[in-house]
């Protein structure tokens, strides 16, 4: 399939997760001063939009939306090397776009610079185990033949991510790079993406260890009772 093609189902993946991130912050924001009820509102529309476009998107690209899921798939082997590149700028552009557009949705400044800053030990390791857990999720499924449910999986870790782990599960280096452009609920610093992208890369590559593991136990387990 042509490159050009993948690629562009990536941005638009991408745009579309990222505007409803930052224009579900937003509306939640403008809705409640309570923060536990906006951060209910953006979880809720984040978890259904990812979903969707996984549905809509995965038969084309693979739906990664995410530069830590195309490194991983093609260290596994899973995608050609020569989509890496094209999908990881796909993925950011398309993420700076839906930050963007969801500013201009709401009548704000089109480009703005966010100001919450986002730096700790603790939010550290939490996008560590929102990473790791995002890629568990997606290779365990695929090396068990249930890519069909990777759509709801995604989005069930995630969502439930989003209120366990202390960074509220960006997982993402390229929605935490598009984040930075709306300064809005969902918004985060650009001094705080540096350590946010090295957890989220420490969180993939230990995602994939752990999937590892847990598929290769699997299969010796089946193997036995065969």
């Amino acid at each position: 399939m042509n490159t050009l093609r993948l690629a562009l189902a990536e941005f638009f993946g991408t745009l579309v997760l990222v505007a409803t991130v930052v224009g579900s912050g937003i509306m939640g924001t403008q809705m409640s001063s309570d923060p536990g009820v906006a951060l209910l509102i953006n979880t809720l529309s984040t978890i259904f939009v990812l979903a969707l476009l996984i549905l809509i998107l995965g038969p084309i690209s693979g739906a990664h939306f995410n530069p830590a899921v195309t490194l991983v798939m093609w260290a596994k082997k899973l995608q050609p090397g020569t989509h890496v590149l094209p999908y990881v700028i796909a993925q950011v552009a398309g993420a700076i776009g839906g930050a963007i557009l969801a500013n201009v949705m709401f009548d704000q400044a089109p480009i703005q610079i966010a100001t919450t800053e986002r730096v700790s030990p603790g939010l550290f390791i939490g996008e560590i185990v929102a990473t790791a857990g995002l890629l568990v999720v997606i290779l365990v499924f695929i090396a068990r033949d249930q890519a069909r449910f990777v759509p709801f999986a995604v989005a069930a870790w995630i969502g439930s991510a989003y209120f366990f782990t202390s960074s509220t599960s960006f997982a993402n280096p390229a929605v935490t790079i598009g984040r930075v452009f709306s300064d809005s609920f969902a918004g985060i610093a650009p001094a705080s993406v540096g350590p946010f992208v090295l957890a989220q890369l420490i969180g993939a590559a230990l995602g994939a260890v752990l999937a590892w593991a847990i598929i290769n136990s699997t299969n010796k387990k089946e193997n036995h009772v065969g």
